[in-house]
This record gives C-alpha cells, structure tokens and sequence, in this order.
C-alpha cells in the first residue's frame, strides 16, 4: 500500500479544494459533500488506528518489552516478497 498517514492531509486539503470550487452545480455539489462525509468517516478511522499505536509505543516505552508480546502492531516490519 502506498498510502501513509502523512498524505491523510493531502488527501484531506484536496477535498476542500473540490468542495470550495467555483461553478459547481447543485448536484455535483451535493456528490462532493457526500463524497466528504465518506472521506472524514475513512480519515477518523485512520486517526484513531494511528492513535492506538502512539498509545501502545507508549506503553512500552513507560514500562518497557513486558507488554511487547501483546501489543503485534509494535513488531517489526514484515518484509514483502517483491516478486
């Protein structure tokens, strides 16, 4: 996947750039404005995934490896097969 969290805004600014656009009619207007409620629903999970292992780095980093076991999106990244 090519997406990170840092093109979240990206994506994000680009929206208001579709939705403040001039000229658009009622209908496309309204398709934006759905298209947005869509995106900010997908955004705030994507946050809250983030923000979960912010609070899981956390964790280790206060109490240190005990919890490491429990907590798999603290692993190491898993290599991908190229071919």
């Amino acid at each position: 996947m090519k997406n990170r969290i840092t093109d979240l805004n990206d994506h994000l600014f680009a929206q208001i750039e579709r939705l403040s656009a001039e000229g658009l009619t009622k209908e496309e207007l309204e398709a934006e404005v759905q298209r947005t409620d869509a995106m900010v629903k997908v955004a705030d999970m994507i946050v809250d995934n983030a923000r979960l292992g912010i609070q899981a780095a956390t964790l280790v980093a206060n109490h240190g490896d005990r919890f490491r076991k429990d907590l798999p999106m603290l692993s190491a990244p898993k290599e991908i097969d190229s071919k």
